[in-house]
């Protein structure tokens, strides 16, 4: 049984044992808060090997000062609209108002520093210590720099860059082990929830799910079509035809790993993108463009403090959207990235793990679409890169007919 499904089975147990216990299902939340601490144990040197290991595989360095600038650019410029986005929609929205979540232990944040601060600190004095303290921006930070250095280094740097992806790999694993625990994680923390709240969270998490389907539709059309329009100078209509494989793929997988083959095959057969530009892009972007992922991490960071009843400063929201943009870059195409990666920002601003089971209730329905938002972010900025770069076909992007993934592969294997 895949995973997601034992989830659901997971939510809908832990349900009816809260109804049924009442009171008495705190004693199951100790559960809970294991697999949070496993949850939480990941995270460094999962964001550490794999960002290193993703920078250090960027060979074509020509590609990475112009290109590669281009790319990374506007895969952070939309990442961190997407999150302002889902900020404004969670505060329109107010889908955990009400709610009365408490938690544990006595919730004290910590007074916001200046924003100065916060940008200087994102540089850190003594990496070692940051990895050791949990720092993870500054973790980010050195990765970069770590990985860029590894492949400045040429053929020295060639055997410290296959530890980081044997690192990186072992942490997949480690972190696939983890989320097979989710369900009994999620069973024991929603019998708790329910327990003492009742029904009332799961009208709450409805309306989660509808401010984040909302936000991501609203994102396609303007940030996406607005790319599209005005900087790449296409038609809109053409994109989202020539991506329909793609979209299908993503949306019943929600994996974009999964999706990558036929996201370039659409990219490049259908809207005329160039293989030069497609093969360095596309895969770039289903490791660090995450733009569904990142509504998601604001829009259920907004939730959980509403939840609480916990009130942030504007430095903390700015801070929310600093993290989020650079933990989503480092988001692993895992199940339940998404959930592993919200604990960063969570941390950030100080706001209980706890509410990470909450959302975990609705990540695979808010992963569908969220996927989806992934996948076409990446097609929408090798369009017009490849445009940029004169390496786009317009009469192939216009042309409106189209050949499937499976048509194709046929093809290809008749041959």
């Amino acid at each position: 049984m895949k995973l997601w499904k034992k989830m659901i089975i997971g939510i809908v147990l832990g349900l009816g044992a809260g109804i049924l216990l009442g009171p008495s299902a705190i004693y199951l939340k100790p559960i809970g808060t294991v697999f949070l601490g496993l949850l939480n144990m990941l995270v460094v040197l999962l964001i550490f090997s794999s960002m290193t290991a993703g920078m250090s595989s960027m060979k074509d360095m020509s590609k990475l000062g112009r290109v590669g600038l281009k790319t990374i650019m506007m895969y952070l410029g939309t990442t961190a609209i997407a999150i302002i986005f889902g900020l404004i929609a969670a505060y329109l929205i107010n889908p955990g108002a009400g709610v009365g979540l408490h938690h544990s232990g006595a919730i004290k944040l910590d007074e916001p520093p200046p924003l100065i601060n916060i940008l200087l600190d994102l540089v850190p004095k003594n990496p070692i210590s940051s990895l050791a303290n949990g720092n993870i921006l500054q973790v980010i930070v050195f990765s970069i720099f770590l990985g860029l250095s590894i492949n400045f280094a040429g053929e020295k740097g060639k055997p410290l860059a296959r530890v980081f992806e044997s690192l990186a790999d072992v942490m997949y694993k480690m972190a696939g082990i983890v989320m097979n625990l989710a369900p009994y994680g999620i069973f024991a923390i929603m019998a708790w929830v329910a327990g003492e709240f009742g029904w009332t969270i799961l009208l709450q998490l409805l309306r989660l799910v509808l401010a984040h389907y909302a936000t991501c539709i609203f994102h396609l059309i303007v940030v996406y079509g607005g790319i599209l329009v005005f900087m790449a100078k296409v038609r809109v209509v053409p994109f989202f035809k020539g991506m329909s494989d793609a979209m299908a793929v993503a949306a019943s997988t929600t994996s974009s790993s999964a999706s990558l083959p036929v996201a370039m095959h659409c990219v490049e057969e259908n809207l005329g993108v160039s293989k030069t530009i497609s093969s360095f892009i596309l895969p770039l972007g289903s490791t660090i463009n995450m733009n569904g992922t990142a509504i998601f991490q604001a829009i259920a960071a907004m939730f959980i403090s509403q939840a609480y009843g916990i009130d942030l400063p504007w430095t903390s929201l700015l801070l929310i959207v600093v993290t989020a943009t650079l933990s989503a870059i480092g988001c692993a195409g895992i199940p339940g990235g998404g959930l592993i990666t919200l604990s960063i920002v969570l941390g950030a601003v100080g706001l209980p793990l706890e509410g990470i089971a909450i959302v975990a209730a609705i990540d695979r329905i808010r992963d569908i679409i969220g996927t989806v938002v992934n996948v076409l972010g990446d097609a929408v900025v090798a369009v017009y890169v490849s445009k940029t770069e004169g390496e786009l076909d317009e009469k192939c992007y216009n042309s409106e007919v189209y050949v499937s993934y499976q048509e194709s592969f046929s093809k290809k294997a008749e041959s």
